[in-house]
């Protein structure tokens, strides 16, 4: 990656739409801008104000062919995105036109923009920090009004500032520490050593009150993935189709319809929930079906939740009680479904057994509608037990950045023991600067190529 060349992307999705945009970032963005667009006016290209929006056409400099009519704006260094010159060039939002006026922008010198380029420059050229940048991916990946207000706060700046300030208050103990090794002669008094030691544990505190966030959190990033599986023809199916409120799935009255995952998100109280209708489990000699129900299977074990399907209206069958064995040791919920129809077992010692396996039981109709709010709230509930509707305080929701919390603090720990266990300076201070550096890995205040790489591999090519 060449961090002096200008680069150029499409920056809006493909398709049809009203505008689409291409963009421009580098120090000849002007330059090369200028050479495929003529203001309405006549008027050099140097004498555009920054930020301010101007009609005019690209045309081909080879051909004179007019491409697109078109708005473009200038964002002058260091006032942009990126820090450096920018250009947006707004076309109407057609396929063709865009990757016209991207050819031409590259055949005059700029580079296609890597994923994630935009941003990567923001950071290099110190407009946000690391965590910010991925708070950019996370709000454009928001699907609830929830995850949006949380990665809003980790790009305003909530969780760096709280890793800032842990950062600052360990560098202080860091230092005094140090200066220990400066002068060999002297030893660390028991008050200072109470007091140092009280400060590293009420920090170790903090990090991991904010570990404790991430649990709850991160499915308002990365969505609660949750399996619907039972036995075929108990309204796996017809229950999602229900819960999202259209015909997704296929419902018939023939065994073994469903034969792959389906996906779908569904919000619900601010959750976004990444739903999964499965293969119906049973033994199958059809291949298709086969492999269908091993994905149902799989889905059990890596879903954060599951929804266990059972038909009220008929007896228990050994494919049910496979089900039943199969969920016992997961987070799930029991829906005994067809509440409509005269029931068989409810109340029996087979509820009995089936709320064993969960902490919720519930009855529903999956055609009528009837319980389908009870299930929403029990599903909301079983993951989300100590979530506040007001928060206070920043959460972390990053996968990343718990990693390196519990390094930091592990870390910080180490350094407590070998403060009270009387070991020597230098030990206490390598542990010290361990638990700074992870801190660090957070907001970029250290970090290393292979870790940019990993964040900004996540990235559209456009941002």
């Amino acid at each position: 990656m060449f961090e002096e060349d200008t680069i150029a992307a499409i920056s809006t999705p493909m398709g049809e739409g009203g505008i689409g945009i291409v963009r421009l970032s580098g120090k000849s963005s002007l330059l090369i801008a200028e050479k495929i667009f003529t203001c309405r006016g006549k008027k050099a290209f140097e004498d555009l104000k920054s930020h301010k929006v101007i009609y005019g056409q690209v045309h081909d400099p080879l051909t004179g062919q007019t491409v697109d009519e078109v708005l473009v704006t200038v964002m002058r260094s260091p006032c942009s995105y990126t820090r450096e010159d920018v250009v947006e060039i707004n076309c109407h939002g057609g396929l063709l036109t865009l990757r016209k006026t991207l050819e031409l922008v590259l055949a005059q010198g700029a580079r296609l923009a890597e994923p994630g380029e935009f941003t990567r420059r923001a950071f290099i050229n110190g407009r946000i920090d690391l965590s910010q940048a991925e708070a950019v991916l996370d709000l454009i990946r928001s699907r609830t009004d929830e995850s949006r207000k949380i990665a809003m706060e980790q790009l305003q700046g909530g969780l760096s500032a709280e890793i800032t300030t842990l950062r600052d208050r360990l560098t202080d103990i860091c230092a005094n520490i140090e200066a220990y090794i400066d002068f060999p002669e002297d030893e660390i008094e028991t008050a200072s050593k109470q007091d140092l030691s009280e400060s590293m544990k009420n920090i170790s505190r903090e990090l991991r009150s904010l570990l404790k966030t991430y649990e709850e959190a991160r499915f308002f990033r990365e969505g609660l993935s949750t399996a619907i599986v039972g036995k075929p023809n108990v309204g796996k199916s017809s229950l999602l189709n229900a819960l999202i409120r259209k015909d997704r799935a296929i419902v018939t009255e023939i065994p073994g319809t469903t034969r792959d995952v389906i996906e779908e998100y569904l919000n619900i109280g601010g959750l976004p929930l990444r739903i999964m209708d499965t293969a119906g489990i049973r033994n199958s000699s059809d291949v298709a079906e086969k492999e269908g129900v091993a994905r149902s299977l799989k889905s059990i074990e890596t879903a954060d939740l599951v929804i266990a399907i059972f038909d009220r209206s008929e007896h228990l069958t050994d494919e049910d009680f496979e089900v039943i064995e199969k969920i016992k040791d997961k987070n799930g919920i029991i829906v005994l479904n067809k509440c409509d129809l005269p029931p068989v077992f409810v109340g029996d010692a087979i509820t009995s057994r089936l709320a064993l396996c969960a902490l919720h039981v519930l009855s529903i109709s999956a055609t009528r509608g009837d319980g389908l709010q009870e299930l929403k709230e029990a599903i909301f509930n079983s993951c989300l037990k100590d979530w506040k509707e007001e928060r206070e305080g920043v959460v972390v929701t990053n996968l990343r950045h718990k990693r390196a919390i519990e390094n930091a603090r592990t870390s910080l720990d180490n350094a407590v023991n070998a403060l009270e266990g009387n070991q020597p300076i230098e030990i206490i201070a390598i542990e010290l600067r361990d638990s700074l550096d992870r801190l660090g890995e957070i907001v970029g205040a250290v970090t290393t190529e292979d870790i940019l790489n990993r964040v900004f591999s996540e990235f559209c090519i456009g941002k």
